[in-house]
C-alpha cells in the first residue's frame, strides 16, 4: 500500500472527509432538506411532481398488518423490488425477477419462499435496514428493464451511474460495477469495481478495484476502458434538475439505463462519499472552486441545460 501525505493530497485537490462534511455538507445542505432524499417515498413523491423519469412505485406496506396481503398484491406482478424507504448502502433491497405461486426468484436465481418474502418485509417495517434503526415501511417498486448496452461489465448486477452535483451543477461522474467479491452490489468498499467517467463524453476515464487500478473487470473479462454511457447529456441533464427538486447543494444522483423509458432516476444521496475521486483519479476541489467562480460571476440563475453545458465544458480537464 502507497501512503500519500495529507499535504500531497490537498495540493492534488483531493476533498478528505472532514472538507466534504465541513465545506459541502453542512454549508450546502439545510438538515430540513434530508428528508426529501432520505426517506425514498417522499423522493418519489418531488420526482413524480417535477416530471422526472423513475422506477414507478407500485405501493407501500405500512404495518404489520399489511404482510399478509403481499400475496393477493403481488400476483398481478411479475417482477418488482421490495426495498426500505430509510435505507441506505443498498441494505435491505430485494429484486424479484419472477415467480410461481408461492414461489419467488430472486435476481441471482435463488428461489425463496412467501413466507422468506413477508419475513423480509417484516424486518425492513422493524427498521432492521434503515438509518438509525427507526421504524420504517417497505416499497414496492418495478423493476427497471435494464439496456443490454451495459451486458458483461457488472456480475449479477446491474450498473448505475453516479454524479454528484454541486449548485447544480455536475462536478463528478462514475460508474459502480458489481463483482463476485462485492456479492453482486454495487459497493466500492465491498469490491465493487468503480470506473471514472468523463464529463465531456460519458466514456471511461480510469477503473479501479479496491483503490488499485484495474483495466479488465475481475470477473467477466471484459475491457473497462471500452465503458461508453450513450446519452450521456440526459444523464447530467437528469442530475442538474434534481437540484431544483431539493435545493440541496451537494448531491449525489444515482441514474440507471431503462431498455424502453432511457435514463431513470434510482435514488438521491445528500451525503455522497468521495471514492469517486479515486475513480476519477482526480480531486474535486478545483471543480468546486470552478463552479464557486462561476456562481459569484452571474451564473447562479442558469438553467439545468445550460448548466450542464458549463460543466461539459469547463471541468472534464481539471
Amino acid at each position: 500500500m502507497f501512503l500519500v501525505s495529507p499535504k500531497k493530497l490537498r495540493a492534488a485537490g483531493v476533498v478528505g472527509m472532514n472538507g466534504r462534511n465541513v465545506q459541502l455538507i453542512a454549508r450546502n445542505n439545510r438538515r430540513s432538506l434530508y428528508p426529501l432524499v432520505d426517506n425514498k417515498v417522499k423522493t418519489k413523491q418531488i420526482l413524480a411532481e417535477a416530471g422526472i423519469s423513475a422506477p414507478e412505485l407500485l405501493g407501500v406496506v405500512h404495518h404489520q398488518g399489511n404482510i399478509r396481503d403481499l400475496a393477493d398484491f403481488l400476483q398481478d406482478h411479475q417482477s418488482f423490488v421490495i426495498k426500505p424507504a430509510k435505507g441506505s448502502g443498498g441494505k435491505g433491497i430485494l429484486v424479484v425477477v419472477s415467480h410461481k405461486g408461492e414461489t419467488y426468484t430472486k435476481g441471482s436465481g435463488e428461489e425463496i419462499t412467501l413466507r422468506s418474502l413477508q419475513r423480509h418485509a417484516s424486518n425492513i417495517l422493524s427498521g432492521l435496514y434503515s438509518l438509525g434503526g427507526a421504524n420504517d415501511v417497505a416499497m414496492i417498486e418495478e423493476m427497471v428493464d435494464f439496456s443490454d448496452t451495459f451486458d458483461g461489465f457488472s456480475f449479477q448486477g446491474v450498473p448505475d451511474i453516479r454524479i454528484i452535483v454541486y449548485k447544480g451543477f455536475p462536478v463528478m461522474a462514475m460508474t459502480r460495477l458489481s463483482t463476485k467479491a462485492s456479492d453482486g452490489k454495487a459497493n466500492l468498499h465491498q469490491g465493487a469495481v468503480g470506473v471514472g467517467l468523463d464529463l465531456q463524453t460519458g466514456k471511461a476515464l480510469q477503473a479501479v478495484q479496491f483503490d488499485r487500478p484495474v483495466r479488465h473487470h475481475p470477473d467477466t473479462g471484459v475491457e473497462l476502458a471500452t465503458f461508453n454511457v450513450p446519452f450521456w447529456s440526459d444523464f447530467l441533464l437528469l442530475a442538474s434538475r434534481c437540484y431544483e427538486i431539493t435545493s440541496l447543494g451537494y448531491l449525489g444522483v444515482d441514474i440507471v439505463l431503462d431498455k424502453n423509458k432511457g435514463p431513470m432516476v434510482l435514488e438521491l444521496n445528500a451525503r455522497p462519499g468521495l471514492a469517486i475521486q479515486i475513480a476519477n483519479g482526480r480531486g474535486l476541489q478545483p471543480r468546486i472552486d470552478t463552479i464557486d467562480t462561476l456562481r459569484t460571476t452571474g451564473s447562479s440563475r442558469l438553467s439545468p441545460d445550460e448548466r450542464v453545458v458549463r460543466s461539459m465544458e469547463q471541468l472534464s480537464q481539471l
